[in-house]
């Protein structure tokens, strides 16, 4: 299905178009089972992971983040 296959779409607003596209990810999102996640994606968490294990001092926690970025305000 395409917006030109529902021509309502076409007469939205920007903002109109948008609070639809959120909707309709929430209701997809409702039930993730559904959506396949990739073996590349799942490999690369893997990886990251393994990378983060091996030496996790090397990255920040995020209450060190938002204290850096608190700091450059």
């Amino acid at each position: 299905m395409r917006v030109k296959d529902l021509p309502e779409i076409s007469k939205l607003s920007t903002p109109e178009k948008i609070l639809l596209v959120e909707d309709l990810w929430d209701n997809i999102s409702a039930d993730d089972s559904s959506i396949p996640v990739p073996k590349s994606h799942k490999a690369e968490l893997d990886k990251r992971l393994k990378r983060y294990q091996s030496a996790p001092g090397t990255l920040l926690s995020l209450d060190d983040l938002r204290e850096k970025i608190e700091k450059r305000k």
